[in-house]
């Protein structure tokens, strides 16, 4: 079965959903240099990722206690439900593959550069 892809532009680059069905969701993000996304976390919401290109800033934890993770091509990271996170794109575009659990709307945006969090 052919599967039709969408592709939702974001104001840190853009999103392509290659696959969502009732038990998960695949997405490839591609986050502009010098961006990021959200600081945030989900209730449900489970997702694991791996970066295809690019050196990858994770910030995990709020803002006054957050710490940085680096990761380079290949390397994946897994992401429980609560956790607070941040993808950010420092000093180069980076290109993820996110596979995660069909919640998409579960998302509660703690701190976000351009005014997504009411």
């Amino acid at each position: 079965m052919i599967v039709k892809q969408k592709k939702i532009n974001k104001p840190w680059g853009f999103e392509i959903i290659w696959s969502h069905c009732d038990k998960f969701v695949g997405k490839i993000l591609h986050i502009n240099k010098g961006h990021k996304l959200s600081r945030q976390y989900h209730k449900i919401k489970e997702e694991t990722i791996i970066v295809q290109q690019g050196l990858l800033t994770l910030e995990l934890g709020a803002k006054q206690y957050k710490k940085k993770i680096y990761l380079g091509p290949g390397e994946s990271f897994h992401i429980t439900p609560n956790t607070v996170h941040r993808f950010c794109a420092e000093k180069n575009d980076v290109v993820l593959y996110e596979v995660s659990t069909p919640e998409l709307n579960d998302v509660i945006r703690i701190e976000d550069d351009y005014d997504r969090t009411k």
